[in-house]
């Protein structure tokens, strides 16, 4: 096999405007595609800035309700300005905490699937 990086991700959400809102207002990410994919359904794509893995928001999965995805991991190199800035667009965030891996502050978007923003030790 010559598997090369995970391309995309599905995340379920209610409301793909809503959704589409934070990943880019909220958390910094970039607009990939957002087009429409018939009468009643879109392909809304982002991804964090400069990043090869990107989130497409589906609301046409009946066996993945929204709010289903636990632990979708981001990582990041400064993990203290990033809470900073994301309290300051209104996200409720704790404080960071300390694992033997690095650390690490979790959260939940707009549909509650949870997210962990971290700062890999020694990466």
């Amino acid at each position: 096999m010559s598997l090369t990086h995970i391309q995309l991700l599905s995340l379920p959400v209610t409301d793909q405007d809503r959704a589409k809102d934070f990943y880019l207002n909220t958390l910094g990410f970039e607009l990939v595609s957002d087009n429409s994919m018939g009468p009643e359904q879109r392909w809304v794509q982002v991804r964090p800035k400069h990043g090869q893995t990107s989130i497409t928001l589906v609301t046409w999965f009946e066996t993945m309700p929204p709010g289903s995805v636990k632990g979708l991991v981001l990582e990041t190199d400064d993990l203290d300005g990033d809470i900073e800035t994301l309290a300051a667009r209104g996200l409720p965030v704790g404080e960071a905490q300390q694992a033997p891996w690095g650390r690490y502050v979790t959260f939940d978007d707009p549909d509650g699937n949870g997210i962990v923003l971290q700062a890999t030790a020694g990466a």
